[in-house]
């Protein structure tokens, strides 16, 4: 589902968000997307310059951050597993929203891609992606699931951060996406790499992403 609305009129119902709110000055229009799809963190490296965006695969369209909220919608609740590997969600038995790593066609399918960096213009294992601030009523955090089910955390805001995603250029990734409280928060992250033909390290503007967890 994708409806647009404004900026403003959207946070300006949103009650504790004082970090998004600051932002609802702009009248730019927002783009809700709730299923399918999307590689929120969109990365692509062109004249010179990160751009950091939103890459809708089913309405074939790339958004700015800021054009959009991202939900994850009331059927994402589950439990946080008796497995002590995945203490880093919380207490057993608490609820936990979680944006899954294998395609789930109700549920939004958050992507991470490279696609857009060609393969020779950064350092081998240089590019990444760091999450430098999460905004919210609980943690946020990435990890991937092997075979058995036991977890591999990329991102834990409740263990500090900045953390750091790494990046394969003209690659693509998907990962479980955890929110530990409904609500809305922001996400914000630049992403850098070590230029091949100069040695030079390149950082990218912050980019803020929005999300909504609905109870």
């Amino acid at each position: 589902m994708r409806t647009t609305a404004r900026i403003a009129l959207l946070l300006a119902a949103t009650a504790g968000l004082s970090g998004v709110v600051a932002a609802s000055a702009t009248a730019a229009p927002v783009v809700t997307i709730d299923t399918g799809h999307v590689d929120v963190f969109g990365v692509a490296y062109e004249d010179g310059a990160f751009d950091l965006h939103v890459h809708d695969e089913a309405a074939e369209a790339e958004y700015s951050p800021a054009e959009v909220l991202l939900v994850a919608k009331s059927q994402a609740r589950t439990t946080v597993p008796a497995d002590p590997a995945y203490a880093f969600l919380g207490a057993p038995g608490r609820p936990v929203w979680v944006l899954p790593e294998v395609e789930d066609t109700g549920l939004l399918w958050p992507g991470i891609a490279a696609e857009e960096v060609e393969p020779d213009v950064f350092v081998d294992g240089s590019l990444r992606l760091n999450v430098t601030r999460v905004h919210g009523p609980g943690d946020f955090s990435i990890f991937t699931t092997d075979a058995v089910g036991a977890p591999s955390v990329l991102v834990d805001s409740g263990n500090g951060l900045p953390d750091r995603l790494a990046l394969t250029p003209g690659g693509h990734q998907h990962a479980n996406w955890a929110f530990e409280a409904p609500g809305y928060y922001t996400i914000t992250v630049r992403a850098a790499g070590t230029l091949a033909t100069t040695g030079e390290r390149v950082v990218s503007e912050p980019a803020t992403y929005r999300f909504k967890v609905n109870r």
